[in-house]
């Protein structure tokens, strides 16, 4: 068994139901409530430990409804329909007999065809030639990744002025180095500052409502990609009436796009 910090707080236990029951990890706590990519990626895993999981993911949504509290919480993954290639999933979190997430994930038995990436990834220096981002941000989660950014990091003054761009572009590992899989890279896809930060720097409260992500990668190029870095790119599209999208991608160093992702973030002034 995996002793890996990421292992570690992914783990899930059957029960004698046919639910799991897990636990929140200090290791990727935030600043309310843990990590969203950690708590998606919990549910992601719920999915990928069912005996009556057919084929691998590719596409996955996950809704906070609350943030988690410190502690173990119960999950319930069921799959609502199977068909001959794909299977659609309905999962929830529970604490307290009241429910703090849901999700939907669709799986599928992949099959050789016509493949290409029209979304080719950008060009920027490798990452050896990029400075880590250093970072004195009170999340335990940050510290669990290694960040290399190009552009976007988090800001070093909040002077709240409007910089006219929302993009962040950085290579993005694990700190201690692990093999790239469905559920890693479950929390990968969310591992950007928030949008509204990187635009206008102003300490704002802010929380991830609902996540999307779409797997464009099967577990054997997982598999090859390995614990080396990702490139990863996000912006925002809007900020309108306390809310904000954000739509990411994330490529290995090979060029091959593996994930995109969208989320709607709440924020308040």
């Amino acid at each position: 068994m995996s002793t890996h910090v990421f292992d570690t707080g992914i783990a899930l236990t059957a029960t004698t139901d046919g639910s799991f029951t897990g636990h929140t990890s200090p290791a990727y706590a935030n600043m309310v409530g843990p990590f969203g990519g950690m708590t998606a990626a919990q549910a992601m895993n719920a999915v990928m430990l069912h005996p009556d999981r057919l084929g691998e993911p590719v596409a996955f949504t996950v809704n906070f409804a609350a943030a988690l509290a410190e502690g173990s919480f119960t999950v319930k993954a069921r799959a609502a329909r199977t068909n001959r290639s794909t299977q659609h999933w309905i999962i929830e979190f529970f604490q307290d007999d009241q429910t703090v997430l849901t999700a939907t994930a669709v799986t599928a038995l992949r099959r050789d065809t016509f493949s290409a990436a029209e979304l080719e990834m950008p060009r920027v220096p490798a990452p050896a030639v990029v400075a880590p981002t250093e970072s004195k941000a009170p999340m335990q989660w940050v510290r669990q990744y290694e960040m290399r950014h190009l552009t976007g990091s988090m800001p070093r003054l909040w002077d709240g002025m409007d910089s006219g761009s929302s993009l962040s572009q950085l290579w993005v590992r694990d700190a201690d180095l692990r093999t790239l899989d469905f559920c890693s890279l479950t929390a990968l896809a969310d591992v950007f500052f928030p949008r509204v930060y990187v635009r206008r720097p102003l300490r704002v409260a802010i929380g991830t409502v609902t996540m999307t992500v779409y797997f464009h990668a099967n577990s054997g190029q997982l598999s090859r990609t390995g614990s080396g870095y990702l490139l990863g790119q996000a912006r925002a599209q809007a900020f309108h009436n306390g809310f904000f999208d954000q739509t990411a991608q994330m490529w290995n160093e090979a060029g091959e796009l593996l994930v995109t992702s969208h989320q709607l973030v709440y924020f308040k002034e």
